[in-house]
């Protein structure tokens, strides 16, 4: 292979890893709600050179996950009760539709797989199976809604997909539990294997809805959440 290829190549793996690497640690707190972050700090934390972090800043900043305070000052973005009603509220838009889309062309076997992947990892026993499992959901809905025909849809999707991780991780820590229930991924797959877009839109609507209450209700007893901080 070419020497400039394979610099190339591994460049990109090392980014490639790296932005999973920081996800992970914006998803479990290790880089909370607010915390100031830096080329410096991403290469001390991951290993990684100043440039590669450079190019993590640009991409988490222009998915929202971070945020530039001041030409010298960046911030793991906040997750406050507007950030949790946002996700849900737009979510509630856009997955009920992609699920009715999709259902004619999901592999259902492999989404049954996943759902059996979850329940074994359960009960969740430490922060490393919590985030598995989080892991393991959120490919579960990417792969329900791949095949929309839409992949602007798909790509709005997964960027909501991984800030719902950041919430859910909230929940999953107070709970000690997962948030969905095995009878209701089974109930979703059966739904859509029957191809009825109406019911798949309803369904994913009541389970978000009720999901949403849930968290909501575990969560917050105070109105200081609105503007605060959510840190566990």
């Amino acid at each position: 292979m070419n020497k400039d290829l394979s610099r190339n190549a591994e460049g990109w793996d090392d980014s490639h890893e790296a932005y999973h690497q920081i996800m992970d640690a914006i998803v479990t707190q290790k880089l909370a709600p607010s915390q100031k972050v830096s080329e410096n700090i991403f290469a001390d934390l991951f290993g990684i050179s100043r440039s590669i972090s450079r190019n993590l800043i640009e991409q988490l900043t222009a998915k929202h996950f971070l945020i530039s305070v001041s030409p010298r000052v960046t911030q793991v973005a906040p997750l406050t009760l507007m950030e949790i009603k946002q996700n849900f509220m737009l979510r509630k838009i856009l997955l009920p539709e992609a699920f009715a889309l999709a259902a004619p062309k999901v592999d259902f076997n492999a989404l049954s797989r996943l759902a059996e992947d979850i329940e074994e990892m359960l009960p969740i026993e430490d922060d490393e199976i919590a985030l598995k499992v989080l892991k393991a959901n959120k490919r579960l809905n990417l792969l329900a809604v791949e095949k929309t025909g839409y992949p602007l849809m798909s790509d709005w999707i997964e960027q909501l997909e991984d800030t719902a991780m950041r919430i859910y991780w909230l929940y999953i820590k107070i709970n000690k539990s997962f948030f969905y229930s095995q009878e209701q991924m089974e109930m979703t797959i059966s739904i859509m294997k029957n191809d009825e877009p109406g019911r798949t839109r309803q369904m994913m609507h009541d389970i978000l809805t009720q999901t949403e209450d849930r968290i909501l209700n575990s969560i917050f007893s105070q109105e200081q959440f609105y503007s605060q901080d959510l840190k566990i």
